[in-house]
C-alpha cells in the first residue's frame, strides 16, 4: 500500500500515546527493557501537521497601493503542563506589497493547532484577486474594455480612459477601430513586484457596438460610400 507521510506506522507507541504513561508500564520495546531515565515519548518523533492554507482576496487598488490585512485566527495551544490545551485567538498582520501577483503565498510558521503529539502547522495565505468593476488583471498589466459605437469606430473619436489611481486619460482615436483593436498606455498598470518604481501597462481593448437597425436612407448613403470589402 501507499505510505502516508503523516502517520507513525513504524512507531510501536503511537497507538498507545493517548493512554499516557500508566497504561503500558510493562511494555518491552524490541525485547530489551527501557532505561528507567528514558521517557516513553523519546522514541516518538513529533511530526509537523501539513500547512493550513487560506485564500486571501485583495482588490486591485490594494495591490496598487500596498496594504496590511489583519486576519484573526483561532487555534489550540498547549498549557504549561504540556498536556492540557486552551483555545486562543491571535491577530496575524499580513503585509501585502505593491504589485504582488495572484498566487503569492505568505506563510506564518507554526501558528496552527498545538497538541502534545504534534508540531503546529504553518498557516499560509494565498493571494486571490477580487473582481473589479472596470479592470481585469493580466500579471502587472491591467485591461480596460472601452465600448464605442460603430460611427465612432469608423469616423474617429476621443475616449476617456479611467486609471487605477482615479485619473482619466484622454485617448484620441483617429484610425478606424476594428473589433479586437487594442491600444497600450505605457506605465499605467500595476507596479512590478520586484521593481516597484516601474509599472506595467494599461491595455485598452475596444468593443464596437453595432446598431440593431439602420434607416433606409442612411443605408443607401452607406452603400454608395463604403468601399466594397
Amino acid at each position: 500500500g501507499r505510505q502516508r507521510g503523516t502517520t507513525n506506522d513504524d512507531d510501536p507507541f503511537s497507538s498507545f500515546s493517548h493512554f499516557g504513561f500508566n497504561g503500558i508500564n510493562g511494555f518491552h520495546h524490541g525485547g530489551g527493557r527501557r532505561h528507567r531515565k528514558e521517557p516513553l515519548h523519546s522514541s516518538r518523533r513529533k511530526v509537523q501537521d501539513p500547512p493550513v492554507v487560506h485564500e486571501l482576496k485583495v482588490s486591485l487598488e490594494e495591490i496598487f497601493h500596498g496594504c496590511t490585512k489583519r486576519m484573526r485566527i483561532t487555534r489550540r495551544r498547549l498549557n504549561p503542563d504540556g498536556r492540557t490545551m486552551r483555545t486562543e485567538d491571535k491577530i496575524l498582520n499580513i503585509v501585502i506589497k505593491r504589485g504582488w501577483k495572484e498566487g503569492t503565498k505568505i506563510t506564518f510558521p507554526k501558528e496552527g493547532d498545538e497538541t502534545p503529539e504534534n508540531i503546529p502547522a504553518d498557516v499560509a495565505f494565498v493571494l486571490k484577486d477580487k473582481g473589479h468593476p472596470l479592470f481585469k488583471r493580466d500579471g502587472s498589466n491591467i485591461i480596460y474594455t472601452a465600448k464605442i459605437g460603430l460611427k465612432e469606430a469608423l469616423c474617429g473619436c476621443t475616449v476617456n480612459i479611467p486609471t487605477i489611481d482615479n485619473r482619466a486619460i484622454t485617448l484620441p482615436c483617429n484610425d478606424i477601430i476594428k473589433p479586437g483593436t487594442i491600444k497600450r498606455l505605457r506605465g499605467e498598470g500595476l507596479p512590478f513586484p520586484k521593481n516597484q518604481s516601474q509599472r506595467g501597462d494599461l491595455i485598452v481593448e475596444f468593443q464596437v457596438r453595432f446598431p440593431d437597425r439602420i434607416p433606409p436612407q442612411s443605408r443607401e448613403i452607406i452603400k454608395q460610400h463604403l468601399p466594397q470589402s
